[in-house]
């Protein structure tokens, strides 16, 4: 079983922001399926390429992601290696998408901290481009909402970061990089 981890900020505050773009694609691939509260996340069983996947948005705020996995991962026996993270990301330009297996955090603290309560940072991440901001600091742009010429492209931003978890899901992450960031 894989385990799919959307980032974000929990409440209707939060909910346009670039740092929450996470959550937007734990929508998608739930396709109207109903979370339930648990593990200090919203949590929704589905299937992805044939296979049983939890999904998890944690409620915790972002710099505390990693105990709503943590929980969740210990629950249904779920190892690191089977765990997707879907998150914003600086250093890749809006629209980008990548696929990434393990390595550094990027001073994501989200990232950092599934990575201090899973143990380690071997984990699939799906990084979603929000870009840097020209002016003004990183805390602020990442709690900022889209723009409005942003959020016209957001529905395929959101699909194609749904289309690379259906692909490591099915796949692995190392196939589903060579097939899906080729193109």
């Amino acid at each position: 079983m894989h385990l799919v981890v959307g980032l974000g900020n929990p409440g209707p505050k939060y909910a346009g922001n670039r740092h929450n773009v996470g959550f937007h694609v734990l929508e998608r691939l739930a396709d109207g399926a109903s979370f339930a509260d648990k593990h200090r996340g919203r949590l929704a069983k589905v299937e992805l390429a044939g296979r049983p996947v939890q999904l998890l948005a944690p409620q915790t705020f972002m710099n505390l992601s990693g105990e709503s996995v943590q929980k969740t991962m210990a629950f249904f026996s779920i190892a690191l290696d089977h765990v997707i993270v879907v998150h914003d990301e600086l250093d890749l330009p809006f629209e980008e998408v990548r696929i990434k297996s393990g390595g550094g955090l990027a001073g994501h603290n989200g990232l950092r901290s599934i990575a201090q309560h899973c143990g380690g940072p071997d984990f699939v991440r799906i990084r979603v481009g929000i870009g840097r901001p020209s002016v003004g600091p990183v805390d602020r742009w990442v709690l900022s909402d889209f723009a409005a010429e942003e959020r016209a492209r957001l529905p395929d931003v959101i699909e194609r970061a749904a289309t690379m978890v259906r692909a490591v899901v099915e796949h692995g992450a190392a196939k589903a990089m060579n097939d899906l960031h080729a193109r």
